[in-house]
């Protein structure tokens, strides 16, 4: 199992747009064009015994947004992830009112 600030590391080798939660638009600096990705914690499997925790994991989201579907794309992702052993469960949709495609990857890291 993957840790926080090994998450952001292996998304970085994706080499699109990625921020944490959303990307800070400003008038100098615009939201990225497709494809870019965002990724926030969702929320806690924590294991705990004795009224405390063990073992601290966190349940991550990782989005992906393109204006068509790219499955090169996809595997390029999941072949990282599998490098790294990181487990994912995926999610897909389209977003009509912003004509993007959304691809959800929901993983698992440590704290």
């Amino acid at each position: 199992m993957i840790s926080i600030e090994e998450l952001a590391d292996i998304l970085d080798q994706v080499d699109i747009p990625v921020a944490y939660s959303h990307f800070n638009v400003t008038p100098n600096n615009p939201m990225p064009q497709p494809p870019f990705m965002v990724y926030f914690e969702q929320d806690s499997s924590n294991f705990g015994a004795d009224n405390k925790v063990w073992k601290k994991i966190l349940d991550y989201r990782i989005e992906v947004y393109t204006d068509m579907k790219d499955l090169e794309l996809e595997k390029k992702i999941e072949d990282i992830f599998d490098e790294h052993n990181v487990y994912y469960e995926t999610i897909e949709s389209y977003i009509s009112s912003q004509s993007l495609y959304q691809k959800i990857y929901d993983i698992t890291i440590k704290k």
